[in-house]
């Protein structure tokens, strides 16, 4: 089944208030059917709030939960057709794998023969089929994992929620399950809502991320929008490594719009607020380019920024580097690492630019 035949959902206006504290501040999103939405922010933000009041286990002190196109914040958890997979997978130990399995089914009162049936496929569709007289302690991570998967979907769930789903887990074991489970959505045609803080999680597996901060909705697009294109200073420095950098917004002669930056040197703003602004100038290390010809070379807007090499670190394929501007503000760089190529010496003078104009993103400066 395709991404898109499943069941659409709708937070509409979703406010969470606990007395006086606002633990969700009128969050909407529209989910379409067969899509994968993570939930991705800090703790505290609110992302799991939101999973609860789709769940049934809380009631929204304002807005509306909406599956398929019906309402249903007055609908219990166990008639909201929704499946969930916890972060502790939550299986029953004296049970075996296919009997965990078909717990849901055999609650809703689903026949044996029907039971038998849906637990082999969901099984064949986790690659568990061969482990189905097992109990989970006989089983690793992984697996238990694929079994709490199995059990969430054999109820055929309109809506699939996975909460933090790959904390306990190694980093190797994550990136495999990640791509399972993706596959195994994808299979189902299942729309997922997931909870992570991890952003990479996020960011690989989600087809639109809604990125959360202090219960308010910052952004929410495809994670190539959300890296490339941030739409707060927030979303900017959560998601990925970003150095920022402080300034003003001027108009150079010619006409072009630049941040004079406090630090010292000049960069692009492509920009509509108004000269003079205060501002967060921010440039991923990926987009901050050496101008090889050192100090006084031509380089972009201004000329480039000028500083010395503090640290150079091998990354595998990648170069890191660390520099300190002559302004005394340090900035990271990271390029593709060729076959045999050391970082650079310490002490080494560099002019650093953007690699293009669009890379640096400008936002009113939070300290005024």
């Amino acid at each position: 089944m395709s991404a898109g035949a499943g069941t659409p959902l709708i937070l509409d206006g979703i406010t969470q208030r606990y007395g006086s504290a606002l633990a969700v501040d009128t969050v909407t999103l529209d989910i379409r059917g067969g899509e994968l939405v993570a939930l991705l922010g800090p703790s505290g933000c609110g992302k799991t709030t939101l999973l609860r009041a789709v769940a049934g286990f809380l009631k929204p002190t304002e807005g509306r939960v909406i599956i398929g196109g019906q309402a249903v914040d007055h609908l219990p958890p166990n008639r909201r057709t929704v499946g969930i997979v916890f972060q502790n997978y939550a299986l029953f130990p004296h049970m075996s794998v296919a009997d965990n399995v078909a717990y849901g089914l055999a609650a809703r009162g689903v026949g044996r023969a029907e039971q038998k049936a849906r637990v082999a496929e969901m099984l064949a569709l986790v690659r568990l089929e061969h482990l189905a007289g097992r109990f989970p302690r006989e089983m690793s991570g992984g697996q238990q994992q694929r079994v709490a998967l199995a059990r969430a979907l054999a109820v055929r769930p309109s809506i699939l929620l996975l909460d933090e789903p790959f904390a306990a887990l190694d980093k190797n074991l994550r990136l495999d399950m990640q791509i399972e489970i993706k596959r195994i959505q994808r299979s189902a045609g299942t729309t997922t809502l997931i909870v992570t803080h991890d952003q990479e999680e996020a960011l690989s597996m989600a087809d639109r991320v809604a990125v959360l901060n202090a219960g308010r909705l910052e952004q929410f697009a495809p994670p190539t929008d959300v890296y490339d294109r941030p739409e707060t200073l927030f979303v900017n420095t959560f998601v990925g490594t970003a150095n920022v950098l402080h300034g003003r917004l001027a108009t150079e002669p010619g006409g072009a719009r630049v941040v004079a930056l406090e630090a010292g040197g000049l960069l692009p703003a492509a920009t509509t607020l108004p000269d003079g602004t205060r501002v967060a100038a921010c440039l991923r290390p990926e987009h901050v380019a050496f101008a090889e010809d050192g100090p006084g070379a031509e380089g972009g807007t201004g000329g480039g920024l000028d500083g010395v090499v503090e640290i150079g670190l091998p990354l595998g394929a990648t170069l890191v580097h660390e520099i300190r501007l002559d302004g005394g503000a340090r900035l990271k760089t990271a390029e593709a690492r060729a076959a045999g190529a050391r970082p650079r010496p310490p002490g080494t003078r560099v002019r650093l630019r953007p690699t293009a104009p669009e890379r640096v993103s400008v936002f009113p400066d939070p300290r005024h």
